[in-house]
């Protein structure tokens, strides 16, 4: 929804600028528990209605799951009162999603960090059923973006993310990894620009900062446009 704005704020400071979305899937076959990927979409129409479908039902599911997380925290046995969260108005430049916030502001959980370390172990209700990549994926294609698989390390690190989860995931119709990433130390790091080579595959980074929210630097890891290999990306940023 913030494309059009930072892509006006980007070119008045004289910043490249490539537009982008992070869609959240998830795939419930994958091994004895669900897996949840994050596919960016670099170069997307963001007005794309076949992407739009994908992003509003993503939407909903996660409005859905923030009252169920709180009907769970009040089974758990937290002051909570439903008429207090239903007023509750959601600051969404603080970053995460309304429920959190509202834990946070009552006292509850102290970030994001405690809520997965602390509260989520607890939590009846998981991951709502999003797209599977394969939908986001096709969705991304028809907005004329480039699907990315974002911080691999962090989305498979339950396997430990292996050469052999990289190649499942490949079936999906990824076009690049996410290779320099919060999430990955230096043999992660090489493992995926080495994999990404063997199937030519697009390199991107990140530093997946949102804000400050999740505890990040902005510029970390630090990423020289010679250890990328952006393809068919490189078209698509406006400078």
């Amino acid at each position: 929804a913030n494309v059009y704005a930072t892509k006006a704020l980007a070119r008045a400071a004289g910043i490249a600028f490539l537009r982008g979305v992070e869609v959240s899937t998830i795939v419930r076959d994958y091994g004895p528990k669900e897996l949840t990927l994050h596919i960016l979409g670099y170069g997307i129409d963001p007005e794309n209605q076949t992407l739009q479908s994908v992003i509003r039902r993503n939407d909903e599911l996660l409005k859905e799951s923030d009252d169920a997380h709180i009907q769970d925290m009040i089974q758990l046995g937290y002051d909570i009162d439903l008429d207090d969260y239903a007023n509750y108005e959601h600051d969404r430049t603080r970053g995460g999603w309304r429920a959190l916030n509202y834990i946070i502001d009552q006292g509850i959980c102290a970030d994001v960090r405690a809520f997965f370390r602390v509260l989520w172990p607890k939590m009846t209700h998981r991951w709502p059923d999003f797209a599977h990549p394969t939908e986001a994926i096709a969705a991304i294609r028809a907005a004329g973006g480039v699907p990315i698989l974002a911080h691999p390390g962090a989305s498979l690190r339950r396997n430990g993310c292996t050469e052999e989860d990289l190649n499942a995931v490949l079936d999906y119709g990824i076009a690049g990894v996410e290779c320099y990433s919060y999430a990955h130390d230096d043999a992660m790091t090489a493992l995926c620009v080495e994999w990404c080579q063997h199937h030519n595959l697009l390199i991107t980074g990140g530093s997946d900062y949102h804000g400050g929210f999740a505890g990040r630097t902005l510029g970390v890891p630090v990423v020289d446009s010679e250890d990328l290999q952006l393809g068919e990306l490189v078209n698509l940023i406006v400078a």
